[in-house]
């Protein structure tokens, strides 16, 4: 699995598990409501912005919901998760 396929996994599971659409996850996390599909499209993103955005998914994971195998997860943070900027 691939970076990039393994951070659209997770950005469909956790639409799924919070019961968003894909653009308010993407306004959430790069404050862009079109990011998330551009990066489906093939749209490159770098690896920092990549990493401060799975921490994201990480730090606001819903509860109850598991994270999908084959996935790395990092370990939460102690700050305030923050836009990937």
């Amino acid at each position: 699995m691939t970076l990039i396929s393994s951070f659209l996994l997770l950005a469909e599971t956790y639409c799924r598990a919070a019961g968003i659409a894909e653009a308010t996850l993407s306004s959430r996390m790069f404050r862009d409501g079109k990011r998330i599909g551009q990066i489906r499209e093939g749209s490159d993103i770098g690896v920092r912005r990549l990493d401060v955005a799975v921490q994201w998914l990480s730090d606001n994971w819903p509860e109850g919901f598991d994270w999908p195998a084959g996935a790395v997860r990092p370990e939460p943070s102690t700050k305030i998760a923050e836009a990937a900027e």
